[in-house]
């Protein structure tokens, strides 16, 4: 699916906004933003000028999604609350076990290295995890 936007200075192209699907959903092209971001900012109440300095994107490029989100509002909106379902039901159990035991080696690692190496992380959640 794609949706091509072109900005005109007189009879010269002077900015082309395309929204592909690259298998992460649709995105503002060149970048890894998809609109579901630009949706969650926009149901957040922000301006689109103020979505465009959040994302480190272009007003022109927030406009292309938002025009995109119109345009496809009911297949946008379901895909976005099967993303949030999937969110809210958390990973599988598989998942954490993966998790855990990639902590535990990770934690082992950290026990042989000198004590002044700096072995700061944070786990999945974002908490910072070591010293």
């Amino acid at each position: 699916m794609l949706l091509s936007m072109a900005g005109r200075w007189g009879d010269h192209i002077v900015n082309r906004i395309a929204i592909t699907d690259r298998g992460r959903g649709p995105e503002i092209s060149g970048t890894r933003i998809t609109v579901f971001h630009v949706l969650e900012y926009r149901r957040a109440g922000m301006h689109r000028d103020a979505i465009a300095a959040a994302l480190g994107v272009s007003s022109s490029q927030v406009e292309a999604a938002l025009d995109f989100i119109r345009e496809h509002e009911a297949e946008v909106t379901r895909q976005y609350e099967e993303i949030r379902s999937r969110i809210e039901r958390g990973n599988p159990a598989w998942v954490e076990e993966k998790f855990r035991e990639s902590h535990a080696k990770l934690e082992a690692f950290r026990k042989r290295l000198p004590l002044n190496v700096n072995t700061s992380a944070t786990d999945a959640q974002g908490t910072c995890v070591g010293q």
